[in-house]
């Protein structure tokens, strides 16, 4: 330094800088260190920017008055630094010799600032709107400038005249300059030319943001005021950045990936090329199945194969394409990690200032400032490395989302029966969020041992060999965590098992809640649940009794450490003395070190959960894909459109073919059946002509365009219409011609919304008949070249079919011209068609047209003969079951609505008269073939209706999820108070005051005890000490663990309460709820509600009990170390509360919207899935790949806000904290003659320590907000209006009423709801007892609402009934209901052995079950059954035929015997057999019993007594059979028309 600045000016002078009160620094140290810093950053950096420069180009920028500004400026700069050289020049020719470091000083700045002004223009060629290389780079010029800036002033101050006047001036016109530089960085360019910032409309903020503002987030600040001014809803999110999008994201890693895969097939293939000379020929899709080669040859091929197994590591594509970025966020870890030793370092200068009372102040000012500046850059580093991780996620699930959906469009059949539906999209659902979640916090892997190895350094030289002992207890903590994790684990997988079965059977008991009422059986199945449920809380119990011991061993660990190490420290050497240095510094040590001790075995698991996540996703993505070249497509002209020659095919490459030497020629614009038993391969056929199954050997072209209509018909989940256009265009006319083909006409004035209805996922509102008929209408629609139909016949009625045939398929169809392959089983249509294929055993067995087959009789004939006869017998009741309405009402639109027919109001009138109309005309002759369908119909029938519902009333479920907006009123947070109960939510609270009392004192003894070390009596005391230091620190840690366990007891006292009065509140509901409420919003309160009053809040609560208190401790301390402390806090608290304010509206929403947009993704990924082949078969493979990118970036729309948010709060919040750190040090300076070292150590360490837990304070709040909304739902729902009591005491009937069973209507009407008409007006009855009396009347009349007036499901709006003579309005409702029996329309039966469906409150003995059994013909069924009675039905009897159900309500009924029976008559779900049994059942069982019977078919009723003809919910007639139909009236004509008269 001599040489450079000369003898004169010395680098260095410590009386001149650190131990005066006005310090300076020396001429020399201006010139060298602070000139050069700036200039040695700008030149090491400028290689790698302009590298990024010329590598990202946006586009340039107009040259702005802004940017002339700041060249001018730089150029300015430039010309007074050289002023400068140019003097020293001057003044050496004068012969005043100055030393070498005046030429290199302003020579190095000249240089430095020409780079900059270069740099400030680069930045603009290429579109760089703010710069932060450049906004550091005058930062640190503005900072080093400051010291000379001062020492000059001071230096003429203190001189008579300025000796070096042109310097001085030069000096000062740069200082100006720099200040000016520096401004003019702050703000930002124009967007360059030509980008997509302009043309979007709602662009997102960040990319136009200069550098400051991207450092602290204000760019987000917009959305943060918006959100807070009023909710946020989809429209108000910014469009997604560009790089963000799956377009960008997606092609990048399939790049890569199809880079490794290219690399394993290398490797592979040199390996098998070795074995021998000429490898045979292969026709395969794939490598290495030669099929021209030996078997032998074969084998030894494969064998070689798996001796060189390279698989493309996936792995390897996912570093190369998103590494890159993920690692600048490391290096901000890095950085970060270094600078958090800094402030311990500070905080032991601070402490050791306090102790020198003779020390200047602006130490410990400047040591106050350099603490706030340390933190705050910390803060700013942290969360753009959290910014860079999270965007680093975000990427990985998307391109992972994009490549699994391409994917699931291109594998092979063999493929995809390797893994289910279920697990595809959990590869999609859960593996990708696996490495979402992982990426935030992979960075931890490295820089945890890092910041331990860092940390236990810095100890070590504190303590020395005494941290050990500290150490110990650390890793000791660790097994103990890692034990209590994998037993909480089990817990919950336990939990969740009794939770799955605790919402199916509320799924049953909802879905069968009227026959329950009916039954009187709710207290049998409330006790059910409650059981599972009780199980459910003993799991909570045990694993939050694990939770309480985990959060003490989180809260006590550091104090223990701190306790074992203190006290070795104190007890090893008796020199050894804890002064406040070595104490608070090694608390604050010990703080940094509990997060990396926390995380490392979090991260972990997460990686080894990962890892199998990675496995699982490399392998579906190296499954075989289809071969696109199989099929020849080209359209070039010839006679025959599908040709096959010689085809062999299989739909596994290890399978034994299933199809072999087909050869097929179908000429252009024939019409081709193919026929053949079940399991012939006729559906292999069509998947071969779509190249969906594997070809080994032959030709395969079909020419044109090709439409598909699978066996089974996929129904997206989209409305009626855009199921049929499927993508095309709409043309209004074509559109109608195709809905008259495909007999969808009638089906759409059913349909609530016509043919804009929302069909649900797998077209769940549809009748299987109609699913089909749509399936159709989209190839007629789609007007392709070549049709191929999988055996669209099949799934509907005989007329229907009939219809579609002649008007579609036929020679007179819709299609004729094109090429038609029909796959069918329906004989009649054979004569029609130009040529038939007879499939046998996966070959072609015969082939020419209908005349041809009969004339060779070979197989054909056969079948026909076999078929034909039934196939007779079917036409003719086909035709005679639909006399005149041939066209009109397909029959399968009723499946549809089975459960709807009586007493569901929601449909409207004439809605409702449609569908009884129905089911009378198909109610005399049911088809055989029809019926099959109707019984698939039935078992599905569960599901429909809440879809139904919800469909018609779209528009409102949407208002009515998003109303719970805005803030939780207070009420809600006292309702929950009281479930937990008041006096314990007091002592909670209490508890929680104590804990942190307890470490506040051990804390403040800690510090009276290195006051000792100043009056140097440490040994006489050190026993005491170290005692009452553990006593109060154990207290505390007891504390904890009292009040963890007393808050996890409130809380599932809490979920219990609400839980039990949800489910009493239930089943006390009026039917008449349930009518109108979709299942699925109720079943939500049953599981997603409960499940977070049982799970999240509990610890939502703990933890923001646990980050308030500790806060509040923080300040405690601090105000009563410093007092002035206090006038601080009321303007942090007010910025604190205002940010927190505007986070929770803005977060909450953006939750909220990210979870409503996350499910489209993968429902519509499990549609394609299932799909996929009429995808590929349409060519819609790119638009649907479109679809899924469009709604993975609608859900990463509301997603990247909310990481931004967290960002947001985290730099705000985190800056409170800083300033309180701040002004903790400032006033324990200000104060430092009265404060002791001691308290000075306690208040600053404390304060350090505040960021986190206030950051935390305010996500648990907004957590909290979220969640308790679940206690304000449930709340909701369990004071809904419920009917009338179960049992009145004082009016309770006389056990064996009712004796006669006389039954009598008095004046009676009666409304489904309030406001709606009247169902039955003025109905005057009497019924002797034993009387049987069939209820008749059109669809409409009222006939079922009669039988539920009776069980008093809907009650009286005027007039009473009576059962021997006691008014059934004046008793409870079990009294009542438990006397009637009722054998109903749709038999449900709830999951559970057969006993329970008969008895559930096991009333009767065994006997008398199975005499049951035998009456109602069931007994030799269940005898066959290897548990007999204990025989398990599944969930809605679907293990039983609808027969045997129906057989089953009618033991029930038998088992019950009441006086009075109800039959309501099954209509279309029983076949005639079981039929007849019940009718004379039910004559010979219940011969003196009162039966009242609701006829569908007429025949069932002419022998009984009375017949009672409603008409528009009056009495038209009521008499014998016979005298009706001399009457001649009403009845004459329904008799007439079923031909009885």
């Amino acid at each position: 330094m001599e040489r450079l600045c000369g003898p004169e000016l010395p680098f260095w002078v410590a009386n001149q800088t650190l131990h005066t009160d006005q310090p300076d620094l020396p001429l020399c140290f201006q010139l060298t260190v602070l000139s050069w810093l700036p200039c040695i950053y700008l030149w090491t950096v400028s290689p790698i920017y302009l590298f990024y420069l010329k590598k990202n180009n946006r586009g340039y920028i107009m040259m702005s008055i802004m940017n002339r500004f700041k060249t001018v400026f730089g150029l300015l700069l430039w010309f007074v630094c050289w002023t400068d050289l140019f003097y020293t020049f001057h003044e050496t020719q004068q012969e005043i010799s100055q030393p070498p470091i005046f030429f290199i000083t302003p020579l190095m700045l000249g240089m430095t600032m020409l780079l900059a002004t270069f740099f400030i223009q680069c930045e603009r060629l290429r579109g760089v709107q703010s710069s932060g290389v450049l906004f550091i780079f005058w930062f640190l010029s503005v900072l080093c400038a400051v010291v000379p800036f001062r020492s000059k002033i001071l230096q003429a101050s203190s001189e008579v005249e300025v000796t070096d006047k042109l310097r001085f001036t030069t000096f000062y016109f740069y200082f100006g300059l720099v200040v000016l530089e520096l401004i003019l960085c702050c703000f930002n360019e124009k967007p360059p030319l030509f980008s997509n910032v302009v043309a979007d409309p709602n662009v997102c903020p960040e990319s136009t943001a200069g550098f400051l503002s991207k450092m602290t987030f204000w760019w987000f600040t917009s959305m943060a005021i918006k959100g807070y001014k009023m909710p946020l809803e989809a429209k108000d999110l910014w469009s997604l950045n560009q790089r963000d999008s799956s377009k960008a994201m997606v092609p990048k890693l399939l790049k890569e990936w199809e880079k490794e895969q290219a690399k394993a097939k290398r490797k592979q293939n040199p390996s098998s090329q070795v074995f021998y000379s000429k490898p045979p020929p292969s026709t395969t899709n794939h490598i290495g199945g030669a099929s021209g080669a030996s078997p032998e040859e074969d084998e030894v091929l494969l064998s070689d194969q798996k001796a060189v197994p390279r698989q493309p590591s996936f792995l390897r594509a996912l570093i190369k394409a998103f590494g890159p970025y993920f690692l600048i966020g490391s290096a901000y870890k890095l950085l970060q990690d270094v600078i958090t030793f800094v402030n311990p370092q500070l905080l032991r200068m601070l402490i050791s200032f306090t102790k020198q009372k003779d020390a200047p102040d602006w130490w410990g000012y400047s040591l106050a400032f350099l603490m706030f500046f340390t933190a705050f850059l910390q803060t700013l580093i942290l969360h753009q490395h959290f910014q860079y991780c999270f965007v680093t996620g975000m990427h990985v699930r998307t391109a992972l989302i994009g490549a699994i959906y391409r994917k699931s469009l291109a594998i092979t059949n063999a493929a995809k029966r390797s893994s289910t539906l279920g697990e595809v999209v959990n590869l999609m659902s859960v593996d990708a969020q696996r490495f979402m979640d992982l990426t935030t916090f992979l960075n931890m892997l490295w820089s945890a041992p890092l910041q331990i190895m860092l940390t236990l350094y810095f100890l070590w030289q504190n303590l020395g060999p005494s941290v050990l002992a500290g150490v110990a207890v650390m890793i000791l903590l660790i097994p103990f965590n890692a034990v209590i994790a994998m037993k909480s684990r089990a817990y919950q997988v336990e939990q969740m098992q009794h939770k799955d079965s605790r919402i199916k059977l509320m799924n049953e008991i909802l879905n069968g809640i009227k026959v329950l009422k009916l039954y009187a059986w709710e207290n049998s199945f409330k006790e059910k649940v409650l059981a599972i449920r009780q199980k459910e809380l003993d799991v909570l119990k045990k694993a939050s009794y694990l939770g309480a011991l985990s959060t003490m061993a989180w809260t006590s660990a550091p104090f223990m450490v701190a306790l074992t190490t203190f006290a070795v420290y104190v007890m090893v050497d008796e020199k050894n003395i804890l002064d406040a240095e070595t104490a608070f510094v090694s608390l604050s040590l010990f703080n940094i070190l509990r997060f990396p001790l926390n995380m490392l075995p979090q991260v972990i698991s997460s990686l080894v959960q990962t890892s199998v996540s990675l496995k699982r996703i490399q392998s579906f993505l190296s499954h075989d894909e289809l071969d696109p070249n199989s099929v020849d497509r080209k359209n070039t002209p010839s006679d025959f459109s599908v040709t096959v020659v010689n085809g062999k095919f299989t739909w596994a490459q290890e399978e034994s073919p299933v199809l072999h030497n087909i050869n097929v020629l179908v000429p252009q614009g024939s019409l081709l059946a193919v026929v053949g038993h079940v399991g012939c391969g006729k559906s292999s056929l069509i998947s071969a002509l779509l190249g969906e199954t594997e070809k080994l050997e032959g030709d395969v072209s079909v020419r044109g365009s090709v439409a598909y209509v699978p066996q089974q018909a996929w129904i997206q989940n989209a409305t009626l219409r855009d199921n049929i256009l499927f993508g095309k265009l709409y043309n209004e006319q074509k559109y109608r011609c195709v809905l008259e083909a495909c007999a969808l006409t009638p089906d759409l004035e059913v349909l609530p919304g016509g043919d804009m209805t929302e069909i649900g996922e797998k077209g769940i509102n549809l009748s299987g008949g109609q699913r089909q008929r749509v399936s159709l209408a989209r190839a007629l629609y789609s007007d392709a070249d070549v049709y191929l139909l999988d055996d669209p016949l099949s799934a509907v009625d005989a007329h229907v079919s009939k219809h579609i045939f002649d008007n579609l398929i036929g020679p007179e169809g819709a299609l004729k011209g094109k090429t038609r392959i029909l796959v069918t089983h329906g004989i009649s249509y054979l004569p029609q068609v130009d040529n038939i294929v007879v499939m046998a055993d996966g070959r072609v067995s015969e082939m020419g047209s209908y005349q041809e087959l009969l004339k060779q009789n070979g197989a054909f004939a056969e079948f026909l003969r076999n078929y034909a006869l039934e196939d007779i017998v079917e036409e003719d009741e086909a035709t005679e079951e639909i006399i005149d309405d041939e066209d009109l009402y397909p029959e399968d639109t009723l499946s549809n609505h089975t459960d709807m027919v009586d007493s569901e109001p929601v449909i409207n009138e004439a809605k409702r008269k449609f569908i009884r109309q129905i089911s009378i005309i198909s109610a005399d002759g049911e088809t055989p073939k029809s019926r099959s369908v109707r019984r698939h119909g039935c078992s599905q029938r569960k599901h429909p209706e809440p879809q139904e519902k919800e469909s018609q009333r779209i528009e409102k479920l949407i208002q009515a999820e998003t109303a719970e907006t805005g803030r939780v009123k207070l009420k809600v947070y006292l309702e929950y108070a009281k479930a937990v109960g008041l006096l314990l939510s007091v002592l909670i609270c209490i508890l929680y005051g104590c804990q942190s009392a307890a470490a506040i004192g051990a804390n403040i003894w800690l510090s009276e005890w290195t006051n000792d070390a100043l009056q140097n009596q440490t040994e006489d005391n050190v026993n005491m000490r170290v005692g009452v230091y553990a006593a109060l620190g154990i207290t505390q840690g007891v504390l904890v663990m009292i009040s963890s366990f007393t808050l996890a007891m409130g809380n599932i006292g809490a979920a219990r309460k609400l839980h039990h009065n949800l489910l009493a509140n239930k089943l006390h509901t009026h039917q008449s709820f349930f009518d109108t409420t979709p299942i699925g919003r109720i079943i939500n309160r049953f599981s997603k509600d409960i499940y977070v009053i049982d799970e999240t809040l509990p610890s939502t609560v703990l933890m923001f009990l646990g980050t308030f208190f500790v806060s509040l401790s923080t300040m405690i301390v601090i105000i009563s170390s410093t007092p002035i402390f206090a006038v601080v806090i009321a303007p942090l608290a007010f910025v604190y509360i205002f940010v927190q304010r505007f986070y929770v509206a803005t977060s909450r929403q953006l939750k909220r919207l990210e979870s409503i947009n996350r499910s489209p993704i993968y429902s519509h990924f499990s549609e394609t899935i299932t799909g996929s082949s009429v995808i590929r078969a349409f060519g819609r493979h790119s638009a649907f790949v479109c679809m899924s990118d469009m709604k993975v970036d609608e859900n990463q729309k509301s997603y990247y806000p909310g990481i931004v948010s967290n960002r947001w709060l985290g730099v705000r919040i985190e800056f409170i904290g800083n300033c309180i750190v701040l002004f903790a040090a400032l006033f324990a300076v200000t104060g430092k003659d009265d404060l002791n070292p001691g308290l000075v150590g306690l208040s600053v360490s404390y304060a350090l320590q505040v960021t986190m837990s206030l950051n935390w304070m305010v996500r648990m709040t907004s957590d909290l907000e979220n969640n308790i909304v679940a206690v304000e739902r449930v709340k909701e729902y369990s004071e809904t209006k419920t009917e009338a009591p179960w049992e009145i005491e004082d009016k309770k009937p006389p056990p064996d009423w009712p004796i006669q069973g006389n039954v009598e209507f008095h004046n009676y009407s009666v409304r489904y709801r309030e406001g709606l008409d009247l169902v039955l007006k003025n109905l005057s009855l009497s019924v002797k007892g034993g009387e049987k009396v069939g209820i008749v009347g059109r669809t409409g009349a009222g006939k079922s609402s009669m039988t539920l007036c009776l069980f008093r499901l809907l009650e009286a709006a005027e007039g009473e009934i009576s059962i021997d003579d006691v008014k059934i309005s004046e008793i409870g409702l079990h009294d009542l209901r438990s006397k009637l029996t009722i054998i109903p329309q749709e038999p449900v039966l709830f999951s559970g052995t057969l006993r329970m469906n008969l008895d559930p409150f096991e009333k009767y003995s065994d006997e008398e079950v199975w005499k049951a059994l035998e009456h109602s013909h069931l007994h030799k069924f269940v005898r066959n059954q290897p548990a007999k009675l204990e025989m398990e039905c599944s969930e809605g009897g679907e293990n039983l035929s609808v027969g045997q159900r129906q057989l089953v309500c009618l033991a029930r009924a038998l088992l019950r015997k009441t006086r009075i029976l109800i039959l309501d008559e099954a209509t279309a779900a029983i076949d005639l057999e079981t039929d007849d049994l019940i009718q004379s059942t039910i004559r010979t069982q219940f011969e003196d019993c009162t039966v009242f019977t609701i006829a569908h078919r007429l025949n069932t009723v002419m022998d009984y007594k009375r017949l009672l003809v409603l008409d528009k919910g009056q009495i038209a007639e009521f008499d014998t059979p016979t005298n009706l139909i001399s009457q001649r009236g009403i009845f004459y004509g329904m008799a007439k028309d079923a031909g009885l008269a």
